[in-house]
């Protein structure tokens, strides 16, 4: 079962309602945001599973937490039941009504294990339902089932143009076998490129394909992100694949002119 080392709290600052470490050095890893009240718990959780290989997000309440997701979407929540401000439950039926996060995979960590307190999870949109205290192992796997489960309702896993391989499921992009590291952004929009070659999008319709209709941020938001992923594509090469179309948006193409 989980133990908090007595040296894991001076690690972070805990004094913050909300930590954004983990949006800069996120690279191409699955993103986990971790919702918790319990500093310390909080603390424990976000170190092992950076261990496992994912970049965290953390907060102390609901309102943090979406301060942090109108900057980035994470992959995942760990969201416990009890918060300051509202309940994970609550906040979960929210998720589920918002075309951007509706499909959001959640699992609920909670000290209420009654079989009640189950079901009105669940039933209420969470994908799993751990109580407190538990194994991290376990909670590990199942975070990966989650995350496989997430990306099975993909018709490909694989995205390939020439030497450049996206993968949805380990969540990598590579070019004549190096990785590229991506922002999940930038990944979110090489992945909605590759999925779609030669086909033309406004600005528009990449916010909505990308970023989720119910999401109102500026149209040129999306100008930053596709400078930002030529950057990273332009030592391998294939920053031409993305293209500007003048006066109508962008499109991903081999065919170089």
């Amino acid at each position: 079962m989980y133990a908090i080392p007595l040296s894991m709290s001076s690690k972070r600052n805990s004094g913050s309602d909300t930590d954004t470490s983990g949006i800069e050095k996120s690279g191409a890893l699955p993103v986990i945001l971790v919702v918790e009240d319990e500093a310390d718990l909080r603390e424990m959780l976000a170190d092992s599973l950076e261990q496992a290989g994912y970049a965290i997000l953390q907060s102390g309440s609901v309102s943090g937490a979406r301060h942090l997701m109108e900057k980035q979407l994470p992959d995942l929540v760990l969201l416990d039941w009890m918060l300051p401000d509202t309940t994970g439950l609550h906040w979960v039926r929210q998720l589920r009504r918002n075309a951007r996060t509706r499909d959001l995979p959640v699992i609920m960590l909670t000290a209420r294990g009654e079989v009640g307190d189950r079901v009105s999870g669940l039933d209420g949109g969470a994908d799993d339902y751990i109580v407190k205290p538990f194994s991290l192992k376990e909670l590990q796997a199942r975070i990966r089932a989650q995350l496989r489960k997430q990306y099975s309702g993909d018709d490909q896993h694989q995205y390939m143009a020439g030497d450049l391989v996206l993968d949805v499921v380990t969540h990598r992009v590579t070019a004549g076998g190096a990785e590229i590291l991506l922002g999940p952004t930038e990944f979110r929009l090489l992945q909605h490129f590759m999925q779609h070659p030669d086909r033309v999008y406004s600005r528009s319709q990449l916010l909505d394909a990308v970023w989720g209709q119910q999401v109102f941020i500026e149209e040129r938001t999306v100008d930053v992100h596709i400078r930002r992923l030529r950057k990273e594509l332009e030592p391998s090469g294939h920053a031409l694949y993305i293209q500007t179309v003048r006066g109508t948006g962008y499109r991903f193409s081999t065919r170089i002119a």
